[in-house]
């Protein structure tokens, strides 16, 4: 017997335990999924001992791919909410500050140092342009772009 015709459900047990042990080494919450595949691809050639090697992958694949969508769905339902939504997230720990402009802006965009940072902004509404020493409030954050409105004086 050459090696596709010669697996067993032994095998894909094994690897199935070999990749679990895997996600102890590297978290990330994918071996444990392609794992849980791989055994369950090996009880199904231990209910249909007839299953030729490539009915074996393509079973393989498709579980693997449905384990890791209801895996990853499990582990965005059991995340447990936290105290501190914006942590690691500078720019939504800049919404609702306000800071004076150093220079002009041209286009409806600019930059401003808040900090030690200088940080790239949109003016809303689209394409305003403000001047020197205009003071702005931060409204939003798109990626690493803030979005920014004029505050109205008093």
């Amino acid at each position: 017997m050459e090696f596709p015709e010669a697996v067993s459900f032994w095998h894909w047990l094994a690897f199935g335990v070999f990749v679990m042990l895997i996600e102890v080494l590297v978290p990330g919450a994918i071996f444990l999924w392609l794992g849980i595949a791989a055994v369950v691809t090996g009880l199904l050639l231990a209910a249909i001992p007839s299953m030729i090697w490539e009915v074996q992958a393509m079973v393989f694949a498709v579980l693997s791919v449905a384990a890791i969508f209801i895996g990853r769905r499990i582990y965005v339902a059991r995340r447990a909410p936290t105290d501190h939504p914006t942590l690691n997230k500078r720019g939504k720990n800049l919404v609702g500050t306000q800071h004076v402009l150093d220079s002009a802006t041209a286009g409806g965009r600019g930059r401003v140092r808040i900090g030690d940072t200088v940080w790239r902004f949109t003016v809303r509404p689209e394409g305003q342009d403000l001047a020197e020493g205009t003071r702005i409030a931060v409204i939003d954050v798109d990626g690493t772009t803030l979005i920014v409105q004029a505050e109205a004086d008093g």
